[in-house]
């Protein structure tokens, strides 16, 4: 995968959780998601990555992450398998 400007999702199927976030280097960042480097999300996976969308601009992307942590569960779960994920 290319670096860039990506929001992801994540989710951990253990507890249930869709991790929201933003980063240049998405495995990466899901390598230190699942080896316990951040602080919300340690202790909480196995994660896999679940959604990606990919950004002209740092602030487009921030602006987009933003937007899903105020979504609902429902739209995030459409949200995942809709033509917009470009991981899938």
């Amino acid at each position: 995968m290319q670096e860039g400007h990506y929001t992801y999702m994540i989710y951990s199927e253990k507890f249930d959780i869709l991790y929201k976030g933003y980063s240049q280097n998405v495995e990466l960042r899901l390598r230190a998601h699942n080896e316990g480097r951040s602080r919300y999300t340690r202790n909480k996976g196995p994660w896999v990555l679940v959604y990606l969308r990919k950004f002209a601009s740092k602030e487009e992307a921030l602006q987009h992450e933003k937007y899903l942590k105020v979504q609902n569960r429902p739209y995030l779960e459409w949200l995942v398998r809709s033509p917009k994920n470009e991981f899938l």
